[in-house]
């Protein structure tokens, strides 16, 4: 699977990018996991608050598939889903 994440906002307005291979990771279950746990519904509006982040992520299983695409706002993040979203951007 291939994870891509996009941050933006904050206090600074910086923004930060993340890639990840799911199958070179000694950690892919989990990410794979959390990926696939992953609900738009769920994950509240994705509208910003002032000096908070906002957090596009991508998830493809396949080469051959279209990317699924979501928003999350810093303010609608979860405990999994935070770690998610910074494991990819550390990568």
């Amino acid at each position: 699977m291939i994870l891509k994440v996009a941050r933006s906002g904050g206090f600074a307005g910086l923004t930060a990018q993340g890639e990840l291979d799911t199958s070179a990771q000694p950690d892919s279950e989990r990410l794979e996991q959390a990926a696939r746990a992953l609900d738009q519904a769920r994950l509240g509006t994705g509208r910003p608050q002032p000096d908070r982040y906002v957090y596009r992520l991508q998830l493809q299983d396949r080469a051959d598939q279209d990317p699924t695409e979501l928003t999350v706002a810093e303010q609608d993040l979860d405990e999994e889903t935070a770690w998610l979203l910074d494991r990819v951007l550390r990568s």
